[in-house]
This record gives C-alpha cells, structure tokens and sequence, in this order.
C-alpha cells in the first residue's frame, strides 16, 4: 500500500491536516493508497511558498532550465515500472498500456527540454534610433490538475511546459491517482531546484481552492463541469485557465468502407483503456450500406476482449476506475435501452468484486439519446444509422463538445469536408488515434479553451511583454 506525502516549499510531509483518503484498486477493491487531504490554508501557504521561489527560477538560464528537465526525464525514467504498477493499481488500466503513457510521458519531457531554450521573442521595426522588443517571460505561479485516465503521460506535459518556460508550480493530480502523482512529483523533486514544484493532495475542494487562490494560470485536464468551475474562478481572479475538459467524440463511416477494418478501428477508439481516453470514440454514425456488415464485426470484436485486473498480461479491457463510474456509464446504456435501443453484446454489470464492465455495443440509437449527446466515459460504442455523409456530418457536428472527431472514408472530396467542417481541435482520417509528434489540438465548445500539448503549449504558459527603448534627449546613450 503507498503512503502518499505531500511536498510544500520543498518539504516532504508537510500538510495533510484536511484528514486522510483512500484509494481502492478498481480490479479486487482492496485499499491502494492512503493519502493526506490538503486544506485552504495549507493551499495558501504553498502559494506563498511558490512565490517566494517564483523570482529566481524565472531569472535561470533557459538552458539550464532545460538542463533540469533532461534530468527529470531521466528521473522518470528511471521509475517507469513502478510508475506503470501504481497507475494500474489506482485506475486499473492494463500494465502494457499504463507502461506506454509513463513512456509517453517522458518523451514530453525530453520534447520540451529541447524546445524550451529555442524560444524567443522577435524584434520589431520601428525607428531608426529605437529598439522595439516582443518578449516572452514566465507567468509565474501555475496550478496543475491533472485527471487520472493517463495520469503520468498528461502530467508530464503540463509540468515540463510549465517548468521549461521558467514558472514554478502547484501539482495536484487526481484523488483517484495519487499515488501516480506523488511518484511522479518524488522523482522530478529529486533533481529540480527546491521549492519549484510542490504536491497537493486531495479532492475537488483542494483543487478549488487552487483555482481560486492567488495563482497566475490553472491548467486543467478533466471534466467539463470542473473546467467551467475553474473558469469561473480564473475571471474572478485574473488567472489565465487552460483547459482540456470533456468529450463526445464522434466516428463517421462513410459508404464503400471495409466494414471489417472499420469496426476495427471503432473498437479501438471505444475499447482501449476501457473506454476511459479523453479523445475515445462515443457516438458513431455508420452509413446504411454497410451498417450491417459493420455492426456483425464490432460486435464480434467486442465480445473477443479478453476482461481482467490490469497487472494480467493477457487482459485486454481492464475494469473501470471505480464503481461510482461504472453507475454513470450503466445509466446511460439503461436509459438508451429504455428509449428503444438494443444491446448486441455486453450491458450488464457483471456480479464479483471490482468495478469491470463489458465491451458494449448498442444499436438502434437516435442522435438525440444522451448516451450519444453525453459523454459516457466507457466501453460503449453506440450505433446510429444514416443515410448519406451529409447527415453523418450534420449530426456529428451537432455536439455542445469539441475535442476530436475520426472519419473513415476513401473519398478524397469527403475528408476535406470533414476537417474544414467539423467543429473540433482535432479531426483525424483513417485512423481512430495517431498523428504526428508535436502536433497541438486547441479544444473547442464545452471541451475546453487555450490548449495544445505541442510547441505552442510553451506560449500558452508564457506572457509577452512589449519592449521599446529610444535614446534621451540629445539622441545618445
């Protein structure tokens, strides 16, 4: 069992008075991490405590700054596998997949320390005498509040932006990851300057009560309804909010497809991680020609998934996060089944310990159904047919979310209808995940404002200030 700590202006320990949480493996339910709960003072006092660190780290060499992430990289790195145990642990996903995030993570890591000293700002021309300046500079204290799907992988990319750019920064990761978190901050502590990053532990009050304290940005990765919490606090405080918040991420399946490689692609965009990926496939429109074919081979995929605890090599779907969720997702599928949908296979809670859930698939939906408007957050691709692309692209853009959106085509003309129309950061053709390195995705809609995990991440955390020097009177220096 992990006994998490917290760490506040460079002290192990500190804190905690907020009372104590605990975690409960979502395969077996049995306790996993025990975790000390923040309160508002000690939030505040970390601010302070960041503040006070804020000056100098902002005024540290870029290369140096870069320097320190190349080693926190390796620092991470160097604790891959007990970082992948915690995350499969905590949130139940598969040992292999949560192993690929930590290694996602690190190359985040090690992208952004070599992207950090190659920033600058630009000269501007103006008079002949004159010097006029674009400079980017720190922000100064960040908050960071990272959810607990990928929580190594997305944690890493908001801390190494963040840090690499000369800010100092408050990590709380989420209460159902903790554990992840504090290993993760334990490791980058080790080689980074003390005070430049501090770890908060708790619930949604803790976090609240960053997004409202005296900070300069919160980055926020989670649900929507968190985000707009979030926003409401930065206008009250004048904090800048980055947010990547919820989805419902549409599939499109034009006529003339291979029906047998799309509901491939389908049940890796609805299946991989059970489900649980801000950027999974949630609702699919599938043309009428090939509806058939299509939802014989999804349902045959679905019911082929090997389900079983995460630290099982062979499992294929581990269970969800917790039971909570697992009455969010069954509700959702109930409700769609009482309006008239069919289940083809899964559905049902299964009886025994931990919090599993089928791969579902669930036919005869209408657009209108919440389990397609909302976001469900599981292992359910829910089916609904159209007659023409023009009615798939109607109803796929027809979301309060904009996150990502797939298309599935061989018609050239249609894929550029696709990207130009579609009203999401990322749209993606042929291919449910991919693309390449440093490619940043600015959500729209109720999924979030300001974002992107590319180059430009670094400019979200940065402000730039307006420089003009002119000689005095007599026109010498």
């Amino acid at each position: 069992m992990y006994t998490v700590a917290q760490l506040i202006g460079g002290v192990w320990g500190a804190g905690g008075a907020g009372g104590e949480l605990v975690v409960h493996d979502p395969a077996d339910g049995a306790p996993v991490s025990a975790v000390p709960v923040a309160t508002a003072d000690e939030v505040g006092k970390a601010v302070e405590a960041a503040r006070e660190v804020a000056p100098e780290w902002a005024a540290t060499a870029p290369a140096a700054r870069a320097a320190a992430l190349h080693r926190a990289a390796d620092a991470v790195e160097a604790v891959t596998g007990e970082l992948a145990e915690a995350v499969t642990a905590e949130m139940g996903k598969p040992l292999a997949d949560a192993r690929g995030g930590v290694e996602a993570g690190v190359a985040t890591l090690r992208q952004y320390a070599e992207l950090g000293p190659l920033r600058g700002g630009r000269s501007l021309l103006g008079a002949a005498d004159a010097i006029d300046l674009m400079v980017p500079q720190p922000r100064g204290v960040v908050a960071v509040i990272t959810p607990w799907n990928d929580p190594v992988a997305v944690s890493c990319g908001l801390l190494g932006a963040a840090l690499v750019t000369g800010n100092v920064v408050l990590y709380k990761p989420s209460e159902r990851t903790p554990a992840t978190g504090w290993l993760l901050a334990r490791a980058l502590d080790g080689v980074l300057p003390a005070g430049v990053l501090s770890l908060l532990t708790g619930g949604g009050a803790v976090g609240a009560a960053l997004a409202g304290g005296d900070v300069d940005v919160v980055a926020h990765v989670g649900s929507t309804a968190t985000g707009r919490s979030i926003a409401e606090a930065a206008a009250r405080s004048g904090a800048k909010a980055l947010l990547e918040n919820g989805g419902s991420d549409p599939l499109i399946v034009d006529a003339g497809v291979d029906p047998a490689w799309a509901a491939e692609q389908a049940a890796l965009g609805a299946f991989a991680n059970a489900g649980q990926i801000c950027v999974a496939v949630e609702r699919i429109y599938v043309h009428r020609d090939v509806a058939g074919d299509f939802v014989d081979a999804l349902v045959g995929r679905a019911g082929a998934l090997r389900t079983g605890p995460g630290r099982d090599p062979a499992t294929q779907l581990g269970p969800l996060v917790d039971r909570r969720h697992r009455d969010h997702v069954h509700a959702q599928v109930t409700a769609a089944v009482a309006g008239g949908a069919r289940i083809r296979v899964g559905g049902a809670v299964p009886d025994g310990p931990g919090a599993f859930y089928p791969a579902t698939v669930v036919t005869d939906c209408r657009h209108e159904m919440a389990l397609v408007r909302e976001e469900t957050f599981g292992p359910v691709a829910p089916v609904v047919v159209v007659d023409s692309f023009d009615e798939a692209l109607r109803c796929a853009a027809d979301s309060p979310y904009g996150l990502a959106a797939t298309v599935l085509t061989g018609s050239m003309s249609h894929a550029q209808r696709a990207w130009r129309e579609l009203p999401a950061g990322t749209v993606k053709v042929n291919a449910v995940f991919g693309g390449a390195p440093g490619g940043a995705a600015h959500p729209r809609r109720g999924s979030g404002q300001g974002f992107g995990y590319g180059p430009e991440l670094l400019d979200e955390f940065t402000a730039t200030k307006a420089v003009h020097l002119e000689p005095p009177a007599g026109g010498r220096w």
